[in-house]
This record gives structure tokens, C-alpha cells and sequence, in this order.
């Protein structure tokens, strides 16, 4: 297990929890790609940006590495709603390149 490649994701995590957004974004590559349940974002810019107006807080339960891959199972608490999801974080140069986000959507999706 490559522990730079892991802490690169829980700090990055970390951040975001902190609301410590420039230095999250720093966890990412200039190109970094989002690929979610609720859509797509290209470039660390693009992606932050839409963190500083959801401000997810998210608790980690479980980690996995293999290689330059980490997988998160954890929380995301978006509010009004906490949802249990995965995420799969490709790190290349000490960068976060790709996140992949798994969760079912229906809980947001329901009328309140």
C-alpha cells in the first residue's frame, strides 16, 4: 500500500470537511475529471467550486488502495440528507486525477 497515495485522499477529504477549499483543491490535478450519479465536472476549478456551495461533510468508514487507486465507503452528509456512498479516487503524481461517486439516489430524489 502506497500511504502517500492514501493520505493525498484523506486529506483532500479532510479539507473539504474543514471548508478549507484552496487547499483541497490543491489535493487535485488542473484536469481533474468528476464522474457522478447526478452528473459530470472536467477541471479541479469547476469541481470546487460546486463544493463551496454544497459544503458536504462526509465520514469516512471504510478505505481500500490498490496501486494509485483509493476507495472510500463512507457518509456524505448533503444537508438535509446523509447517504451512504462510495468513492474512487484515481491518484497520478501525487495529484487526485479522477473521483468516481456511487450512491443510490432515490433518498434525494423523494419529495420531502
Amino acid at each position: 500500500m502506497d500511504n502517500t497515495t492514501q493520505n493525498i485522499a484523506e486529506r483532500f477529504i479532510q479539507y473539504l470537511n474543514e471548508e478549507n477549499f484552496d487547499k483541497a483543491e490543491s489535493c487535485l490535478d488542473p484536469d481533474f475529471k468528476f464522474i457522478g450519479v447526478m452528473g459530470k465536472r472536467e477541471g479541479a476549478s469547476v469541481y470546487i467550486k460546486d463544493m463551496k456551495q454544497m459544503k458536504f461533510k462526509y465520514e469516512i468508514l471504510k478505505t481500500f488502495t490498490s496501486g494509485e487507486d483509493v476507495c472510500f465507503w463512507y457518509n456524505i452528509d448533503m444537508g438535509e440528507k446523509t447517504i451512504e456512498s462510495s468513492g474512487w479516487y484515481h491518484i497520478k503524481d501525487g495529484k487526485i486525477r479522477t473521483l468516481k461517486v456511487l450512491f443510490d439516489p432515490r433518498p434525494l430524489l423523494k419529495e420531502s
